[in-house]
C-alpha cells in the first residue's frame, strides 16, 4: 500500500496537471473547430470548446507515472482507456454515429478482458460469493459500456458529470482505503486530482466542457475501480455498493430508457427530460441544481460506505433510507406522480408546523 504522502503528491499532480493542461487543450480544440453549439436542448448560449477530457486524462496519467504502481491489469486497463480517449474525441470532432461510439466502448470493454479483469462474482445474502461463470463477460460488458453511457447522459450542466464523478471516486477511494485495495486507491486518487484540476475550468460558467471523451473516459473509469475495488469487497450486497454510489446516474439513465421505450423512441435518441433539466424546469437555478445533485450523490455516496461495513439489520435501514432518498430526488425532478410532491409537501407542512409552534413559544 502507499503511504499517504505518496497519494497526496500524486493528487496534486494530477491536479495541477489537468489545472494547466486545460488551456492548451482549449486552444487545441478552438484551432481544430471541436466546439459545441447552442441548440434547443442546451443551456449554453454561445460556442464553447470541448475536448477537456483530454486534460483530465493526461493528468491523471502523469499522477499514475508518478505512482508506478505494478499489476497485472494495467496493461489492459490502459490499452481500453486509449480506445476511449480516441473514440471520444472523434465523437467530439466529427459526432460519429451511436453504433461507431458502442463499438469503441465494447473495444475498451475487450482489453479488459482478454487481460482478465472481469466481474467473476457478487456476494449474497444468506447465500455468500456466487460466481458469474458463463455470465461473467457479459456482465462485465455491460457494466462498462453501462457506467460510460450514464455519466455520459448526466453530463448536461456545467460542472455536473465533473462533480459527481468526483464524489463517487471520493467514496471508491475511501472504501479502497478501507479494504486495503491498492491499485483502486492510486486510479481513484489521480482522477480525482484531475477532476478537481479541470473543474476550476468546467464550472458554472464554463470556459470549456468535458466532452465525450471525458465523460466516456471516466465512466470508463470508475467502471474499472469498481471492479478492481468494490465487486471484490466481501460485505453483503457487494454487487449493490458501486450502484449505490453511482445511483444518480445510473437511474436517471434507466428512467431515460423506460420513458424513450414507453414513448417508442429510440433509446439513443437525446432528449431534454433528464433529471437535471428537471430540476431547471421546476424553478431552481443552473448553480443549485448542480449543487442538489452533488448533495444527493454524496449522500448516497455515504450511505454506499455504510452499507459496505454494516450488518445485515443495518444495510436493510440504509436500503430503506436509499429508497427514500430517491423517492424524494424523483420528486424534486418532477418525475412521479405527475409532478405532484406528497412526501416533500409533507415534510414541509412538518417544518413549518415545528417552526410556528416555536415562534408561539
Amino acid at each position: 500500500m502507499y503511504n499517504y504522502m505518496d497519494l497526496a503528491i500524486a493528487f496534486f499532480i494530477s491536479l495541477i496537471s489537468a489545472f494547466l493542461l486545460t488551456y492548451p487543450v482549449k486552444k487545441i480544440a478552438l484551432k481544430f473547430k471541436v466546439v459545441d453549439f447552442p441548440n434547443y436542448r442546451k443551456i449554453h448560449k454561445k460556442v464553447t470548446p470541448r475536448l477537456g477530457g483530454l486534460s483530465i486524462f493526461l493528468g491523471a496519467l502523469l499522477g499514475v507515472l508518478y505512482l508506478h504502481p505494478h499489476h497485472e491489469h494495467l496493461p489492459g486497463i490502459f490499452m481500453g482507456a486509449l480506445a476511449i480517449i480516441v473514440t471520444g474525441v472523434l465523437d467530439d470532432r466529427y459526432t460519429i454515429r451511436p453504433v461507431i461510439k458502442l463499438s469503441g466502448q465494447l473495444i475498451a470493454a475487450s482489453f479488459l478482458i482478454s487481460s482478465g479483469l472481469i466481474i467473476e462474482r457478487v456476494t449474497l445474502p444468506f447465500i455468500g460469493m456466487v460466481d458469474l461463470g458463463f455470465f461473467s463477460v457479459l456482465i462485465t460488458v455491460l457494466w462498462v459500456v453501462g457506467i460510460a453511457n450514464a455519466i455520459n447522459l448526466i453530463d448536461g450542466l456545467d460542472g455536473l458529470a465533473t462533480g459527481v464523478t468526483t464524489i463517487a471516486l471520493i467514496c471508491m477511494f475511501v472504501m479502497a482505503l478501507i479494504d486495503v485495495r491498492t491499485i483502486a486507491a492510486a486510479l481513484s486518487i489521480v482522477l480525482i486530482g484531475a477532476n478537481i484540476g479541470f473543474l476550476y475550468h468546467n464550472f458554472h460558467p464554463a470556459k470549456i466542457y468535458m466532452g465525450d471523451t471525458g465523460s466516456n473516459f471516466l465512466g470508463y473509469m470508475i467502471a474499472v475501480v469498481s471492479m478492481l475495488g468494490l465487486f471484490k469487497n466481501i460485505a453483503l450486497f457487494s454487487f449493490i455498493i458501486p450502484i449505490i454510489i453511482l445511483a444518480i446516474p445510473i437511474f436517471d439513465t434507466l428512467f431515460a430508457i423506460i420513458r424513450r421505450a414507453y414513448n417508442k423512441e429510440s433509446i439513443m435518441q437525446p432528449d431534454r427530460k433528464h433529471i437535471h433539466y428537471q430540476l431547471l424546469d421546476v424553478g431552481y437555478s443552473h448553480r443549485q441544481t448542480v449543487l442538489i445533485i452533488y448533495a444527493f450523490s454524496a449522500l448516497f455516496g455515504l450511505m454506499a460506505i455504510l452499507f459496505s461495513e454494516a450488518s445485515l439489520q443495518v444495510s436493510i435501514l440504509i436500503a430503506v433510507f436509499i429508497l427514500l432518498l430517491l423517492h424524494l430526488f424523483a420528486e424534486m425532478a418532477g418525475l412521479v406522480f405527475n409532478g405532484k410532491r406528497p412526501v416533500l409537501d409533507l415534510f414541509a407542512r412538518i417544518f413549518r408546523r415545528a417552526k410556528r409552534e416555536k415562534d408561539e413559544e
